[in-house]
């Protein structure tokens, strides 16, 4: 065969190892892209379309949030400092503001060309969507949340995961070794944001994680990867998928206006610690929900008992309280000096804040890519921002 020949061979074998693995390279690029200045806020509302990805169905009509504009505080105070809330959210990148009180919109706004019925990534907000899922599985007798990982998900005996107790991995007490650092390319976050990003399998990855960095409920240090080994076990334990077990449990009961989307690894399995894709007005109907103890539309979806249980502050306390002085439940947050309130948040400035005491549930989309800049991980910006919303929420 002469050169002309093995090179036009070559060239086809090319060709045909692109098509093949098309999507897998455009996954790879979103993930390498994701976070740069000019693609953020697209690639946020745009992640389904160039992720593996699978739409989910609510088998009902769409039913509105009702509106009640009112206006809002414009300002807040920080360290006895009087600060804008609308230079605030252009500080933060805000991509959308939604305030509902007593279940109306009474405010909403967005942001860097983005549109109310965009799609936006939840990122670690799905978390708590998951520990809905997951109280449902509990009430229902599914689950025993005093066992261990495997005693439901016995192919991780050879993991980190190994007789850890499920309650400890709802707390994100878990002990498992796994760096969260967004920052560090060779970081466990990282390594699994490429995994899912060439379709690789997600549960195969969790099975990787080898070591225990301390005794599980020891106390709480963030692994992300503690929600996706929930999923297996919710997976295991129902003998359905989080997709259909979702659509069933969740959005043919909120009734969603928007589209909505949940990201999965390349077999199918839903990125449930931060996959869901969906609009803000949906977002904030799961905060409704929660803000009336699991009752949507008068009809009680999650159970009372683990609204109450997820949402307290139960976790053990992380090591270095001064410096970390949130709280944290099944899967939810709790602000420094709360009065009952609790939120979901997400990685980039993404926020569903609960006040039951107010009646106010605000939602808060974001691209800030300068979100960890404060010297503390970020939770500095997590503090202004409560600061903000509790001054939104007391003005109504």
């Amino acid at each position: 065969m002469n050169i002309k020949k093995i090179l036009l061979v070559l060239f086809a074998i090319l060709i045909l190892t692109i098509a093949v693995n098309y999507k897998k390279i455009l996954n790879l690029h979103t993930v390498i892209t994701l976070f740069n200045e000019d693609k953020i806020v697209h690639n946020f509302s745009h992640m389904h379309e160039s992720m593996f990805s699978v739409q989910l169905e609510s088998g009902v009509s769409p039913v509105e949030l009702p509106e009640n504009k009112k206006t809002i505080a414009q300002t807040y105070l920080l360290k006895g400092q009087e600060k804008s809330v609308s230079d605030y959210l252009t500080k933060t990148s805000t991509t959308s503001l939604l305030v509902l009180h007593k279940g109306e919109i009474v405010h909403e706004e967005y942001r860097l060309g983005t549109q109310a019925m965009d799609t936006r990534i939840s990122w670690s907000m799905a978390k708590s969507y998951l520990s809905a899922l997951f109280g449902i599985a509990v009430e229902q007798g599914l689950i025993d949340q005093n066992k261990t990982v495997t005693d439901y998900v016995p192919e991780l005996s050879n993991s980190a995961y190994n007789n850890v107790p499920i309650t400890n991995v709802l707390n994100m007490a878990s002990g498992v070794a796994f760096n969260e650092d967004y920052l560090d390319f060779n970081s466990d976050i990282n390594k699994m944001g490429r995994t899912l990003g060439l379709g690789s399998s997600m549960d195969k990855f969790a099975g990787t994680l080898k070591n225990q960095e301390r005794k599980p409920g020891t106390h709480r240090h963030y692994v992300s990867i503690d929600t996706h080994v929930l999923g297996m076990i919710l997976r295991s334990a129902t003998g359905k998928s989080v997709k259909e077990l979702i659509e069933t449990q969740l959005w043919s009961k909120l009734k969603p206006e928007g589209s909505s989307y949940y990201l999965t690894d390349g077999y199918g399995k839903a990125f449930v610690l931060g996959g869901l894709t969906i609009t803000t007005r949906d977002y904030a109907k799961f905060g409704e929900m929660f803000r009336n103890k699991g009752v949507y539309l008068g009809e009680q979806i999650v159970p009372a008992s683990w609204v109450a249980k997820s949402t307290a502050n139960n976790a053990p306390p992380p090591p270095n309280t001064k410096i970390d002085t949130f709280g944290y439940g099944y899967q939810w947050w709790v602000p420094e000096n709360a009065e009952g309130e609790f939120f979901a948040g997400g990685i980039y400035g993404q926020f569903i804040y609960v006040n039951p005491r107010q009646k106010v549930v605000i939602v808060k989309t974001s691209a800030h890519r300068e979100f960890q800049d404060d010297g503390n991980g970020g939770r500095e910006v997590k503090h202004e921002t409560m600061q903000m919303f509790r001054a939104i929420a007391n003005s109504l």
